[in-house]
């Protein structure tokens, strides 16, 4: 049990020290408004797949138009809305020439919707680059500018960022940071960009922000077509076809409240918690078993000393991890337990979706 305590501390200081290498390195976008060279004018699509979005679309819309990067074009495609979703987008047709919506004619065997609906964006898209945003994604200052100049900087085929979470009710505040809990303790956000290994790759379909040739030519989410983790699935696949790709998190310039409450964020993790594992149950149970009961097996085993110190370094990690993710620290350090706890019955409704194939997503069976 001593060796089995050894390990534990030192995946912790591991995590650790990833979560500090993420907090003092770059990973949000710079601010670089004036860097576009002279002679540079690329064209920006944002393409927006909506499907009963009507509290959120008029946000998002809002946002884009008043960007201080002006040569987009916006794309909406109404995704079978039962709401008033298509009727607030062509309110804003009205306003803004630059906006066009598409209406889905049904969902093609063997498809999610979403992924079609990025797919079907892309066929009339015109840009240069192609920013994909979920709709309840919030856009400020000038990034899609700030996109594109680290684009052109670092040649990048794909950048894509986890949006900055606004949690607001006590459901959201023991869930929604579990996922940069996982992301920000084990990924070193900078080797996304440098290294050509792809596990080492991350990404987050509320912000994909691709080169146009480069989609055009490979046409990723076409080829993950059924997948519900595509975004994760399109990172490795263009690491492994030799593209460069960044991940990075987001400020107060791109942010998102992903989820209204404790429920629908245990459904929305609970979809995709195990693809952070490559996919794997063991070791996502494992590491939540090691993050939950891992101090039981210090503070027995080991002096009080040793224990101290991994206490420290685990709670050293939750602070790197809030700052990085821009969170409130305090709340994050106060709610470890109920954290732990959510994440477990993240994994627990993960291994009852895998085998009896009950994720919903808007209404529709997405398995």
């Amino acid at each position: 049990m001593m060796i089995l305590a050894g390990i534990i501390i030192i995946f912790t200081i591991s995590q650790m020290i990833v979560a500090f290498v993420n907090l003092v390195s770059e990973t949000s976008l710079p601010d670089t408004r004036s860097s576009l060279p002279d002679n540079v004018s690329p064209t920006v699509s944002i393409l927006i797949p909506v499907r009963n979005e009507e509290k959120n679309i008029a946000n998002i819309l809002n946002d884009l138009i008043s960007q201080d990067f002006q040569n987009i074009e916006i794309i909406l495609f109404d995704d079978q809305s039962e709401d008033t979703s298509a009727a607030i987008i062509k309110d804003y047709i009205k306003r803004d020439k630059r906006i066009h919506l598409l209406h889905s004619e049904g969902l093609p065997e063997g498809w999610l919707g979403k992924n079609y609906a990025c797919h079907s964006l892309s066929k009339h898209a015109k840009g240069d680059y192609l920013l994909f945003l979920d709709a309840d994604v919030r856009i400020g200052g000038n990034a899609p500018g700030k996109a594109l100049s680290y684009a052109l900087k670092h040649e990048l085929s794909l950048i894509s960022v986890f949006p900055r979470q606004i949690i607001i009710t006590a459901g959201e505040r023991i869930t929604v940071p579990n996922m940069n809990y996982i992301l920000v303790s084990l990924l070193p956000l900078v080797l996304v960009r440098k290294s050509k290994y792809p596990s080492l790759a991350a990404a987050n379909g509320q912000f994909m922000f691709f080169r146009s040739t480069d989609y055009h030519l490979h046409e990723p989410h076409k080829l993950m077509r059924n997948h519900k983790v595509e975004d994760i699935l399109i990172a490795r696949y263009f690491k492994k076809t030799g593209l460069k790709i960044s991940c990075l998190l987001g400020d107060d310039d791109i942010s998102c409240r992903m989820y209204n409450g404790f429920h629908e964020a245990t459904d929305g993790f609970s979809k995709n918690v195990l693809e952070f594992f490559g996919g794997s149950f063991f070791l996502t149970l494992l590491f939540w078993l090691i993050t939950s009961f891992g101090f039981l097996i210090v503070f027995f085993y080991l002096p009080l000393s040793v224990f101290i110190f991994y206490l420290t370094a685990y709670i050293l990690t939750r602070v790197f991890i809030s700052a990085a993710s821009r969170q409130n620290i305090l709340f994050n350090i106060l709610m470890i337990i109920p954290l732990q706890i959510s994440l477990g019955i993240f994994i627990y409704k993960a291994l009852i979706n895998k085998f009896f194939r009950k994720y919903q997503w808007k209404g529709r069976s997405i398995s």
